[in-house]
């Protein structure tokens, strides 16, 4: 076989195999990539009310969608959390070459292992087991007042104060966003 040809296969074989962690690796960790929509971030930004004085911590940042247009277009601070090395790495280097990196903060980790009290607003996309299983921990640390933003997937037992049906994006604010009655069903109408 010609080296170029070996040379081509294994570039080839490289980049599927990678490829295939990108989008598959996750799963290691406990959840699945999909990446946010680029109108449902816009949608979880703009009901998230967010200003320069937020926290917002992105809950499973990914890539930075919903990161790096907090800080660009709203001057907030953020903080991105993700579990999965790759995406640690692309979000270090997205801050690193980008405008606004002193807004910007990167844990790398587990989201149930933060402490939630210095976040005004927090944004997910995450899986309802995971929605389900944050919900105590937002309870205990969120302060009153705070922005619960996420999309496609409820906080279950909460109410949310607006629901987007053409994104799928809901909005909380804690405390109000606790449903005594136990409903589920977003407010009618949408925004």
């Amino acid at each position: 076989m010609p080296i170029d040809t070996l040379l081509l296969a294994w570039v080839l074989l490289a980049a599927t195999i990678g490829l295939a962690y990108f989008v598959f690796a996750s799963f290691l960790f406990g959840a699945g990539y999909q990446p946010t929509p680029p109108a449902a971030v816009r949608e979880m930004l703009r009901l998230s009310e967010l200003s320069p004085r937020d926290t917002l911590y992105d809950l499973g940042a990914g890539t930075g969608a919903i990161v790096f247009r907090a800080a660009r277009t709203y001057r907030a601070r953020v903080v991105a959390v993700e579990v999965e090395p790759l995406r640690v790495g692309i979000l270090r280097l997205r801050r690193a070459l980008g405008p606004f990196r002193d807004l910007v903060s990167i844990r790398w980790g587990n989201l149930f292992d933060l402490d939630f009290r210095p976040a005004t607003v927090v944004t997910a996309f995450l899986w309802p087991a995971a929605m389900a299983r944050l919900r105590p921990k937002l309870e205990r640390e969120l302060s009153p007042g705070s922005r619960v933003v996420s999309h496609c997937h409820r906080v279950p037992g909460w109410t949310p104060e607006a629901y987007d049906s053409a994104t799928d994006v809901y909005l909380y604010r804690w405390p109000g966003a606790r449903d005594p009655g136990g409903s589920d069903d977003p407010p009618t109408g949408g925004t």
